[in-house]
Parts: structure tokens; sequence; C-alpha cells
């Protein structure tokens, strides 16, 4: 059996800190996972969780002078964080480009849209501003947005919020990027564009050979989209595993507590929505131990030592980060999933 290909991104012990007056920040802290060719990869956590601080570390996106940066983020073999900047720039929207989360800031308001771009294809090809222009067109029609023709010489304003997510989108793939990284692209759309926006990213990542990494706090956004799914917890991976294996046999129960979060059709309608209590940790002084455990009902002594990230309960390459035995998570992770008391 031939060995399987090396992976086309694999982030190794990644480490964000910031050094503020109030002390060390630790956004990010011991990030580690691998990213396939055309796979659909899930980072899922509450805001704050480090989750798009590790994104905008692999482009190397962070210019804040007080940041610190350990670990490796290896792009076909070789470390971005060593290339030069002269080849990051070529990395930076050629190779590997980026969806932010608002596309009204992203966007410049004072040029039309087809301009903005035809600046990304000309930016990282050698070709005319007529071929980049037609390709800027193309690229509208491939996204959905009618008429490209007369609504390329729109300006942004004159956009739907879902239409600027597409323009965003289109800019993304304009040079046919390995990688794709979405930061919460659905979050200020309603449920209905969400669809839409998610059902495009699927099928432009099979037309244009592209694996996406998706980033939310939504677990249902990555639903029916991700091939894998890690979970983050102020600043550490706590879960990461096949959708499946995540969604029906989950192995945290920070990760229960989000899955309960997310409204059901088989729950009574007078029942309350299920919250996990408490607040994220402080990212400068974390609670020793487990950083959930201060908000964890099932936590014990143990769990005042840190756990490591490896196959416990679930199957083969599920991880998770919890002290729970796989006998007590049965016994009590359904209940915590439909927001039953822990002690019921």
């Amino acid at each position: 059996m031939a060995p399987p290909p090396p992976p086309l991104l694999e982030v190794r012990d990644l480490k964000v800190s910031f050094n503020t007056e109030d002390g060390v920040v630790r956004a990010v802290d011991g990030v580690s996972f691998t990213l396939g060719q055309g796979e659909v990869l899930g980072i899922v956590g509450e805001s704050g969780s480090g989750k798009s601080v590790t994104m905008m570390s692999v482009l190397r996106l962070i210019n804040d002078p007080n940041a610190v940066f350990e670990g490796e983020v290896l792009y076909k073999g070789r470390n971005v964080m060593d290339l030069p900047e002269d080849r990051m720039r070529e990395v930076r929207g050629g190779e590997i480009a980026m969806i932010f989360q608002d596309p009204m800031t992203s966007l410049n308001p004072v040029y039309r849209v087809a301009d903005q771009i035809a600046e990304a294809i000309l930016t990282h090809r050698a070709i005319g501003k007529a071929a980049a222009r037609t390709r800027a067109v193309d690229l509208l029609r491939q996204v959905g947005i009618s008429q490209p023709e007369r609504r390329a010489d729109d300006f942004p304003h004159q956009f739907s919020g879902g239409m600027r997510q597409r323009a965003m989108i289109a800019m993304a793939l304009a040079n046919d990027p390995d990688i794709l990284i979405a930061d919460e692209p659905t979050t200020a759309l309603d449920v209905t564009i969400q669809a839409q926006i998610l059902d495009l990213i699927a099928r432009l990542k099979d037309e244009f050979a592209s694996a996406v990494i998706l980033i939310t706090h939504d677990l249902g956004v990555v639903a029916g989209i991700a091939d894998r799914i890690g979970v983050m917890y102020a600043g550490r991976l706590v879960e990461f595993g096949g959708k499946r294996d995540l969604f029906y046999d989950p192995q945290h129960p920070y990760t229960w507590g989000l899955l309960g979060s997310i409204p059901r059709l088989d729950r009574p309608k007078q029942d309350r929505l299920h919250s996990i209590a408490g607040m994220p940790p402080s990212l400068i002084d974390p609670p020793a131990g487990c950083r959930f455990r201060p908000r964890c009902p099932h936590a014990f002594d143990r769990c005042e030592t840190e756990p490591a990230l490896e196959v416990r309960g679930g199957a083969a390459r599920h991880l998770d980060r919890c002290w729970l035995d796989p006998e007590s998570k049965r016994a009590v992770r359904d209940r915590t999933i439909r927001g039953e008391s822990a002690a019921a």
C-alpha cells in the first residue's frame, strides 16, 4: 500500500502571545493540526478562543510588534515563518487566500468591485489589465452574481451583504489558491444567505481543487461541509476528529456544551436553550490544569492537572483533552447535551 501523501499544511505546536501592560496574553497555546489536499477543516470555538489568531498567523498577517510566535507552520513542507517577505507576499493571496469576516470593511469603498478583484489578479499574475478585468467578471459569474458584466462596475455599497461576501470569495479565488481560509464568512448574514454561501464554498472547493479552513463559533455551520473539526477553547484545541465522530461521539464537556446550545426541533417548545455557565478564563492568568475546569460540571481533582490532546475514549484519530474515563463520559454526556443537570 502506498504511503498517504504529505499534508498540504501542517501546524506544529503554534504559540502566539502578546506582551501587554497587564501581562502576557497567550492567545494561542500549543495548537497543532494538518490539512490535506481538497479537505475541509472546521475550527470552532467561542469568541476569543484563538481561532482567528491561529489562521492569521498561518498567513503572517499579525504585524503587532508585541506579538511573539513559536512553533512551525509548514506549507508544502516549508516553514512559512522562515520565508522572506517577498516570497510570503507570493504565498499570501496567491497560494493561500483568506475570506475575512466583514466584507464591508475588507472591500475598499471607493473602488469598483471588479477593479479590486482585478488588482488581486495583477498582483500575482503577469497578464494585462483587460485580461484581469475579463477574469474578474468571470469570477463574479462563478460565485453567483447576476448580470456580472454590469454589476462589476458597482461600488461595494451597491451590493447586498450576501453579494459582498460573494465578491470576497471571488477575490480570494482569483489566483486558484491551494488553501482557502474562511473566517466567519456567514456571521452577518441571514440563515437563507448563510446556506447559499456555504453551498457556494463547497461547490467552488471542488471546482478549484482547493482545501478549505472554515472558522466559526457555530457547530451548525460546519455540520454539512467539514470533513474534520477542531474545537478550540482558551487558546487550545480541546477536541479534534472527523465530523461524524465529533457529532455522534463527542468526547469533551466543552463540545457537549456547544452541541447543547444548538436549537433542536425535537425539544419541547417550553424548554430554554442550554448555555454554558460562567465565562472564558483570562488568557493572561489561565486556571491551572484543564482550562475548562472552572465551567465544567463534571470536573474532579485530576482536572487540576492539564491533560494532553490524545486519543482517550473515542475512535482512532479522535483526540480530546479530558480526564473523564469513557464510561463516565457515556453516563453524563447525553444529559449534558440535552441541557439536563449533571446530577439528574
